[in-house]
């Protein structure tokens, strides 16, 4: 018989692009039950990047996503409606964990935050992977690879000198933010056995590449 670390244990993900798809991407390689609600207006931005079967470009055939996203369950939910956020807080009733990169800014105005979410479930591990983290002067800034390179103090390696600023050649930012996320959770998941207690966990993207 095979047993799975996180064996038993629901994720909920409110993710687009890399860094909060590829955290419960690990969370499920390690066994656990991740639920993806997609925006069903636009969907995953993934969904719309290569490579592609055939090179034909289509939503259900972009390789990224299907990496991204394996071993996933999928629901479409709009959750900045009253109807889909009351629908988002029964599913946090019955989940372990909840990841998302929504902006601070959205996530905010939509009520998307640990006081109010805990309250439906108080075991609740929430995280939540921004640019510049959920506090601070750029906390509701977008960022990119390049510029969160740059903030990290990368940049400075790369390049020539007197030459424009430049990132890694493929994107990477997301990917460590995942990693970090991805760990931080499961600390958070062994932490909540012995308390019985949740906790929200703030990963800012930028810290996590300059680290």
């Amino acid at each position: 018989m095979t047993y799975s670390l996180l064996q038993g244990v629901r994720v909920l993900e409110v993710g687009n692009f890399l860094s909060a798809p590829y955290c419960t991407k690990l969370l499920a390689d390690m066994g656990a039950d991740v639920i993806k609600l997609e925006d069903p207006r636009k969907g995953d931005e993934a969904r719309r990047y290569g490579p592609f079967l055939h090179d034909i470009p289509h939503p259900e055939r972009s390789g990224l996503f299907l990496y991204l996203n394996s071993s996933k369950r999928g629901v479409t939910l709009n959750i900045q409606t009253p109807t889909g956020f009351g629908l988002l807080k029964d599913l946090v009733t019955h989940a372990d964990v909840l990841v998302h990169n929504i902006s601070p800014f959205i996530a905010d105005g939509i009520g998307l935050n640990y006081d109010v979410l805990s309250q439906a479930n108080p075991r609740l591990v929430m995280t939540s992977v921004t640019p510049f983290g959920l506090t601070g002067e750029y906390k509701d800034y977008k960022a990119y690879d390049i510029n969160l390179a740059a903030a990290s103090g990368l940049s400075v390696g790369f390049g020539e000198r007197d030459r424009e600023p430049l990132s890694f050649a493929m994107p990477q930012v997301g990917y460590f933010a995942g990693m970090c996320a991805a760990s931080a959770t499961v600390v958070a998941l062994m932490t909540c056995e012995e308390s019985g207690i949740g906790q929200h966990i703030d990963i800012s993207e930028a810290e996590c590449i300059a680290s």
